[in-house]
């Protein structure tokens, strides 16, 4: 288990591996929660669903745990897990209505359930997280291969553009991780994730994280115009990084075995 990966992409590879009985249930909880307290699920009631089977899950406000939560989407049909990272203007692995897409701007995260039409938005306050319930329709996604390739294409394009900028001046730490691209932590993921996938989100996450360690800090910059070159030449590779995270995390659109 890998808490590197942000909790919506847990949620996608363990709690897909889970419906289609490649995990138990203890590796899906201790893979989804990670160092955090608690997990649960609210609003699901409040959508139609049809009342969990055992209602000692429920805590009486609306919210049951994340396990009871899950177990009433598997009955509502859910087929699988997918994430969705957007920002706003870029609203990659979401299909709508607004309301959810709003939210999940707000968090920059949520999981789409496949088969249920429901979208899951992770609200966190100290140690614990909230999978609030909303309607969600069918979204459209990038292919894997087409993430792929754009994501490898923006990073030579943002290695060339930092270079130009003299990036190992202002922040030698962003050249040192550009220059080391080929050296990543490795992903855990449960049985059924394609190792393309994988070895795609280990590569998004790197990319994401390159992009938030040059921004950082705008006063690295000579002038305004050369930040605002800088925020030019990161902001391709940024998305591209989303995307090929959205991707790897979408069942949907995983090559076949």
């Amino acid at each position: 288990m890998s808490t590197d990966l942000p909790v919506s992409a847990r949620l996608a590879w363990w709690g897909t591996a889970w419906l289609r009985g490649q995990v138990v249930t203890d590796l899906l909880l201790d893979a989804v929660i990670g160092d955090e307290a608690t997990h649960a699920v609210a609003g699901l009631g409040h959508l139609g669903l049809g009342a969990p089977a055992d209602t000692s899950r429920g805590t009486g406000t609306g919210t049951e745990t994340l396990l009871g939560g899950l177990a009433r989407l598997r009955a509502e049909g859910a087929t699988s897990f997918g994430a969705a990272f957007p920002v706003e203007g870029d609203l990659v692995g979401l299909g709508g209505p607004a309301g959810f897409n709003t939210e999940a701007v707000e968090a920059g995260e949520a999981v789409v359930v496949a088969g249920a039409d429901v979208g899951l938005v992770p609200v966190t306050v100290g140690a614990a997280t909230t999978w609030v319930a909303h309607r969600a329709v069918r979204r459209q996604l990038p292919d894997v291969g087409e993430a792929d390739r754009a994501l490898r294409q923006e990073l030579l394009a943002a290695a060339d553009a930092l270079a130009r900028l003299e990036v190992a001046r202002w922040r030698p730490e962003v050249a040192d991780h550009l220059m080391n691209l080929r050296h990543r932590a490795p992903l855990s993921a449960p049985d059924g994730v394609p190792a393309r996938c994988v070895e795609l989100a280990a590569r998004g996450l790197q990319a994401v994280a390159v992009v938030d360690l040059a921004l950082v800090d705008d006063g690295g910059a000579i002038s305004a115009a050369e930040a605002q070159a800088r925020r030019d030449a990161l902001t391709p590779l940024e998305r591209a990084g989303r995307r090929a995270l959205v991707a790897a995390c979408s069942p949907e659109v995983w090559p076949p075995a």
